[in-house]
């Protein structure tokens, strides 16, 4: 059985904290920001951590990373 490929797509995406929890960027972020309010485009500039109900499906996207 072959072995299996990590999702390179997410790699760039998502990042590992120290205790194995995921870090993301949010999403919203490329443009037209002239629709956004100030305190908008401040906590879209932050990192925020992943859902837990999507965890185990980016975990798996991410096998040789853990």
């Amino acid at each position: 059985m072959p072995k299996q490929k990590t999702h390179r797509g997410s790699v760039k995406r998502f990042k590992f904290t120290a205790k194995g929890g995921l870090k993301r960027d949010h999403a919203y972020t490329s443009h037209r920001f002239h629709g956004k309010t100030k305190k908008q485009r401040r906590q879209l500039s932050k990192a925020t951590m992943v859902s837990a109900s999507d965890m185990k499906r980016i975990k798996q996207m991410l096998t040789t990373y853990k």
